[in-house]
């Protein structure tokens, strides 16, 4: 039977993913620019994000040389914001210590802030030809299934085995070494994102469906095998949105964190919003109850009762976190958390700040 890794490369070039805006190029930056956005975020969610980002920062050295403020503004809303904290490290790092290139090999860029074993592979390969297999989300399930490979894939005796496959599955050397890496490395994306997905694989326009496993034994449902689910914790928080001359108070959350970097609402823990704002130095001319909303995290949920609270007379004390008042006109184009950003929408009327 032809090589899985070659039946998957030409899979790619007649069938795969051509016109997505970070191909078609060996540019690391973007390639790195990319592969970070998409980490556990869905690719019509990253491409307007992706241009964005580009169109501010076309080099990696103009990232790098931006205020973080920039970086979080144009990142809010994304999510998981630890990797545009560790996006503009990592910028920096590629000018201070490479001169401005990214490294060449997938061992030197995985010294890099928040580039991990597969990401640095993925950047090595599309950039540079490098053989060196990838191993996210998507592929996990690839292996999982065509491999027949039983345990939950997070867990490491299970992951080990699967980077075994994986650099066995790697394409063989040769004269075109490097585009067969890419196309394969690519056509494992695809295949993982477009027909062996989570729910509904499409087994019947799979080009390795001869030797899969799971279809062969109808275990496509059962593979990979779902880890123990585990009870999310919930969490329960105020906000105050407090106006005062079509301006809205804004502080800016302490980094690192969760929004670390990012302007966001006061915040209070007792259930008592007058005490709130005399805390902050801010006596309420009308206050008003807005619906309770959730935002789900990774590892918990967040209940937020939100506050719209018409400021009378002002005393704001300075407190441990930054201060700013900004007209309701401006918060499309401010770093706020993606929650913020649809309540804020929805209170002022801005549909602008449902914006991808």
């Amino acid at each position: 039977m032809i090589a899985f890794s070659r039946r998957v490369a030409q899979w790619q070039r007649e069938n795969g993913r051509h016109t997505l805006p970070w191909q078609n190029t060996q540019d690391p930056y973007r390639i790195w620019l990319s592969e970070i956005m998409l980490q556990q975020t869905q690719v019509a969610t990253v491409i307007p994000y992706y241009e964005r980002f580009l169109a501010k920062f076309p080099t990696v050295a103009d990232l790098a040389a931006a205020d973080e403020g920039e970086v979080m503004a144009l990142w809010a809303g994304l999510g998981y914001y630890t990797r545009a904290r560790n996006l503009h490290a990592c910028a920096r790092q590629v000018v201070s210590d490479w001169g401005g290139r990214f490294p060449p090999t997938a061992a030197d860029i995985e010294t890099l802030p928040g580039i991990g074993r597969s990401t640095a592979a993925a950047i090595a390969a599309f950039a540079y030809g490098e053989r060196s297999p990838i191993l996210d989300g998507n592929v996990k399930r690839v292996f999982a299934r065509h491999f027949g490979i039983e345990g939950d894939p997070t867990k490491r005796a299970v992951e080990q085995r699967m980077w075994a496959i994986a650099h066995a599955e790697v394409p063989a050397d040769g004269p075109d070494a490097a585009d067969e890496m890419r196309r394969y490395t690519q056509g494992l994306m695809d295949l993982g994102a477009t027909l062996c997905t989570r729910g509904d694989p499409d087994c019947g326009r799979c080009p390795v469906r001869e030797s899969c496993v799971a279809l062969r034994e109808a275990r496509q449902h059962e593979l990979p095998t779902p880890r123990e689910r585990k009870t999310v914790p919930e969490r329960h928080t105020g906000m105050l949105v407090i106006e005062k001359a079509g301006e809205i108070l804004l502080q800016r959350r302490p980094s690192p964190g969760i929004w670390g970097g990012l302007w966001s609402l006061p915040e209070f823990a007792d259930g008592d919003p007058a005490q709130a704002c005399r805390v902050l130095g801010v006596a309420p001319a009308e206050t008003i109850r807005l619906p309770v909303f959730s935002h789900t995290f990774t590892h918990f949920k967040l209940h937020i009762e939100p506050w719209h609270v018409q400021a009378g007379s002002l005393d704001l004390r300075e407190g441990d976190h930054p201060q700013v008042w900004l007209p309701s006109a401006e918060l499309a184009d401010a770093a706020l958390p993606a929650p913020v950003k649809k309540l804020l929408g929805g209170l002022f009327g801005h549909n602008d700040l449902f914006r991808a």
